[in-house]
């Protein structure tokens, strides 16, 4: 019976060691960090071997990882770490990381998870996003070749991103003989480029990723080296979120929690900063103030929620606040602003446009964002600045950026919550590009809409009709400009006040500056759309005739104009049809090469997937399309 009570009791503090294991494990802090570097610098196998050292690898994958190290071509006894990291069976044939690559392991100190992000340069969107929740980046460089453009370009990248602790691991140390001179020469080359860049400090550390040099135990080879080895830096390291916290009050709304009538709270993340109850609080964009009530959870109510908590605020005072407004400290709110300065990187195969409209989401708000100035363009492999109108894959660009409502937000060095963002295609919903604010123009502040009493219905009611805005599009030559006319003169016997914008017209006046690349099509379609706006406010009926081909450009004109009255009207001819016809001689042009950028032949057009009106030109005449669209427009008020 004492035995069974003994083994009990041993069971007991058993399961006692385990709960207090978990707990200790539970609460331990997380460092997310990358490795990055030039192809072949061995960031795979630095991975492997932490994973292999933390004893985060099962026997069966270390009997998988010995046969592979076989087949591939190790030599020795030494295993290949790096097929631990490099999953994917296309990465493992080329001996190359392609794609973003994560792991997870722990030490009784702290858990880890490492990003592996490709060395190539058409693989920066990957190493972006690699960097993008990064606290730390380990930048690779083979002792052997020193300081290579690879290492600039990552190096800048992960400050781009934000990413203030650096270590410098200068890898291979095995193949130089452990030479002090060698890496003293590597570190002080680097030393020279980071600050050039603003990187300001950085932690170098000679290792051998395959020897293990460094990594998780002092090396004998390196008796000149007295400084950290990599895992006890990569354990002592402060984290971002002890600096957020010491930063003003902020929590960006995700959801309005009100299960009963009783009940009223604001769900979110908290970015930064401290909050109690009792504390005052500033509500943006509005900039409503209250008090803080209740600070609410699942486990209960909280004393005090700090950054990196997910929370539950309840306000003393019943104030209007939803999804993507900010609670911050009443005392220190964030800026609130439409336009920005901020740093695009572009992450789509179609380049961006500015002036195209895009889908913009800024911590929990969403918007609509157009990118109004392309300032330069940053070649991330010589630092050098240069001009441009677009942006291509991959490509890095310092742009002005305009959106359709304030919004409040930080810059994105003090706090990439509310500094960063991402666009989006509004046809396609890709992610496309992503962005970090610098800050807010001048103008956004200075700029103000201005009251006017007499208002587009009073204009329109004067004249008696309704105001509308007829949007005519179709390949050149499909009868855009002809049929538009007709409508006009027809509208015109009717009494009604119009006015005609048509595409060659403008484009000898308003918009004799622009050409026929993408780029400037999409900033013709948005000027025209601006004064068709201005003249529908006036109380006219406007009808524009423009090839108009991209979706998203019509769309933007559409949500200029309040709804209802926009009408698209697709003069659908074929493509055949309306090289046929050829009035202006511009297909035959195109075909022969003389005219670059033609929509039909070089240049994309994409139809109307919903237009309110669509006429067949090979169906019925010209002047059949003008009446059946002044019925359709007018109807009974004829």
């Amino acid at each position: 019976m004492a035995d069974q009570e003994s083994v009990y009791q041993t069971d007991a503090l058993i399961a006692e060691d385990i709960d207090a294991y978990l707990d200790q494990h539970q609460h331990k802090s997380l460092l997310r960090f990358i490795t990055c570097g030039s192809v072949d610098d061995g960031k795979s196998t630095l991975i492997g071997r932490l994973l292999y050292d933390s004893k985060m690898i099962f026997e069966d994958q270390l009997a998988a990882l010995e046969e592979d190290s076989k087949r591939v071509g190790t030599q020795g006894q030494d295993i290949d770490f790096a097929l631990l990291v490099d999953g994917l069976a296309a990465e493992r044939e080329q001996g190359i990381t392609i794609d973003v690559a994560y792991r997870f392991f722990s030490t009784e100190k702290r858990k880890f998870i490492v990003a592996d992000t490709p060395g190539h340069e058409q693989y920066t969107r990957n190493m972006v996003t690699g960097a993008s929740t990064a606290d730390l980046a380990v930048i690779l460089i083979d002792a052997r070749k020193g300081v290579l453009t690879q290492t600039r370009r990552h190096s800048y990248l992960a400050h781009l991103i934000g990413i203030r602790n650096i270590v410098l691991a200068v890898n291979k140390m095995d193949l130089v003989d452990y030479e002090q001179g060698t890496f003293d020469d590597i570190v002080s080359d680097y030393r020279d480029f980071a600050d050039e860049i603003g990187i300001e400090d950085f932690t170098a550390i000679p290792i051998s990723g395959l020897k293990g040099d460094n990594i998780t135990a002092t090396s004998d080879a390196t008796p000149w080296y007295d400084g950290p080895i990599l895992l006890d830096h990569l354990e002592s390291v402060g984290i971002d979120n002890d600096r957020l916290r010491e930063q003003p009050f902020r929590l960006p709304v995700q959801w309005v929690n009100r299960p009963d009538l009783d009940f009223r709270g604001f769900a979110g993340t908290i970015a930064s900063g401290r909050i109690r109850p009792g504390d005052p609080v500033r509500v943006l964009p509005s900039g409503k103030t209250s008090t803080v009530a209740r600070i609410v959870t699942m486990n209960g109510d909280l004393d005090a929620a700090v950054a990196g908590q997910s929370v539950t605020i309840t306000l003393a005072d019943e104030i209007d606040c939803s999804r993507g407004d900010v609670i911050a400290a009443a005392d220190a709110p964030p800026e609130v602003a439409d336009q920005f300065e901020a740093t695009i990187v572009w992450m789509a195969e179609e380049p961006m446009l500015p002036g195209r409209p895009y889908a913009m989401k800024l911590a929990t708000t969403a918007a609509r964002a157009t990118i109004t100035d392309e300032k330069y363009q940053v070649n991330v492999n010589t630092m050098e600045k240069t001009p441009g109108k677009t942006l291509e894959l991959n490509g890095i660009a310092v742009c002005n950026i305009s959106l359709d409502k304030p919004v409040p937000f930080t810059a994105y060095d003090e706090n990439a919550d509310l500094g960063g963002f991402i666009l989006i295609d509004r046809v396609t919903n890709a992610t496309v590009g992503a962005g970090m604010i610098h800050f807010a123009l001048r103008r956004s502040q200075n700029i103000h809409w201005q009251a006017i009493d007499i208002d587009r219905e009073a204009h329109a009611a004067q004249k008696g009709q309704k105001a509308k805005l007829l949007w005519f599009t179709g390949l050149s030559g499909s009868g855009k400009s002809t049929i538009a006319n007709l409508v006009e003169k027809k509208l015109h016997v009717l009494g009604k006040h119009s006015f005609l914008l048509d595409g060659d017209n403008v484009r000898h006046g308003l918009n004799r500056d622009l050409g026929f690349t993408d780029a400037d099509r999409v900033e013709n379609i948005r000027r025209v759309g601006e004064v068709a706006k201005l003249m529908t406010d006036a109380g006219l009926i406007v009808l524009t005739a423009f090839i108009s081909p991209f979706r998203s450009e019509r769309q933007m004109v559409r949500q200029m104009i309040p709804d209802g009255d926009f009408v698209e009207i697709f003069v659908d001819t074929p493509l055949s049809v309306a090289e046929e016809r050829d009035v202006k001689g511009l297909y035959k042009k195109a075909r022969a090469g003389e005219l670059k950028n033609f929509t039909g032949i070089d240049s994309p057009y994409e139809e109307p997937e919903h237009a309110e009106i669509r006429v067949n030109t090979v169906e019925m005449t010209a002047e059949e399309a003008a009446d059946y669209i002044v019925e359709r427009l007018l109807g009974g008020e004829k």
